[in-house]
């Protein structure tokens, strides 16, 4: 979680180092950015804003894996339609 304290030897952190917290306009979610990338995350609670917030940075500096043909087929994408092109080209950016 964003609240660790990394290991001093470790190389650079992945993890946002400075974090805004507040609670959204609503006043039912609580809304995490990190100020150095700009990625902004939300969370019921403070600690899932933060764990949301984690996992949002670590994808935005390229961790993960790519979702499995099934797990888009969930999703209710047809992997075989699912291919990378410019954004130009999209239908859904116009």
């Amino acid at each position: 979680m964003s609240t660790d304290i990394d290991d001093p030897g470790d190389e650079e952190p992945t993890l946002p180092v400075k974090i805004s917290l507040s609670l959204g306009e609503s006043g039912d979610m609580w809304v995490a950015r990190d100020e150095d990338t700009g990625v902004t995350s939300q969370g019921k609670t403070r600690e899932a804003a933060l764990e949301n917030l984690d996992e949002a940075v670590a994808g935005y500096h390229g961790a993960g894996e790519s979702p499995s043909d099934e797990e888009l087929r969930t999703m209710g994408i047809n992997p075989e339609q699912n291919t990378s092109g410019s954004l130009d080209e999209s239908d859904v950016f116009q």
